[in-house]
């Protein structure tokens, strides 16, 4: 391969992960407005629920691998987009509910999107394997958490709902995939729809991880 073929790959590569970077904070964007909606928040506190739970977790990553400022406050089109889904979900509101559970299926979509993109910047900017992983999960579910933490509920990652898991699994298999040499847009594909289907898949047939220890007094599941 010639440098202006690796040249090319590699902004080929830069596209697709820009592409999904912002897919996923346009998804969670809308997660995070309907869920402020549903808490009866102003059209103000609707926009910044979305931005937080679309840029958080990216902001977050990006601090952790020294990438500053972080690209979901120096980026525009982040905000932009963010900007658009709470926009959408305030004007188009009839239109979202008509969707089911519109939280579970766009918060499904994000975690899917930032747990590959989390762990392919992590290996952009020359971390090792264990990093790669972290900081996908954290990209994937940094955001929801401050989502549920503003909204004044339990966050998801701390209850019994296979999530954090789904992200652990679509990081590893876009990082194991680059070490193993897979091609770049399939292993991404692959590593967001498993762990876009593990999420749905989970909630759907309520599969859930195992309780360290039964309280008294509990029916076993």
């Amino acid at each position: 391969m010639n440098v202006h073929e690796l040249a090319l790959a590699g902004l080929n590569d830069h596209r697709l992960f820009t592409a999904l970077d912002l897919a996923g904070t346009f998804a969670f964007a809308i997660s995070g407005a309907v869920a402020a909606r549903d808490r009866g928040l102003d059209w103000f506190g609707v926009v910044a629920i979305a931005f937080t739970v679309a840029c958080g977790g990216g902001v977050l990553r990006d601090l952790c691998i020294g990438a500053v400022p972080p690209a979901g406050l120096s980026d525009w089109r982040y905000l932009a987009v963010a900007l658009m889904a709470a926009l959408m979900t305030i004007a188009a509101s009839p239109l979202v509910v008509r969707l089911a559970h519109p939280v579970v299926l766009f918060d499904s979509i994000g975690l899917g999107l930032f747990a590959v993109t989390g762990a392919q910047k992590a290996l952009i900017f020359g971390h090792n394997t264990e990093v790669a992983l972290l900081l996908g999960v954290v990209t994937a579910v940094g955001g929801g958490v401050m989502r549920d933490v503003l909204l004044n509920r339990v966050p998801v990652i701390l209850q019994r709902e296979i999530y954090a898991s789904a992200a652990l699994v679509g990081a590893s298999i876009e990082v194991i995939g680059q070490s193993l040499g897979w091609l770049s847009s399939g292993r991404t594909w692959i590593a967001l729809a498993t762990c876009f289907a593990l999420r749905y898949l989970s909630l759907r047939y309520q599969w859930n991880l195992p309780r360290a220890f039964q309280r008294e007094g509990d029916a076993p599941d």
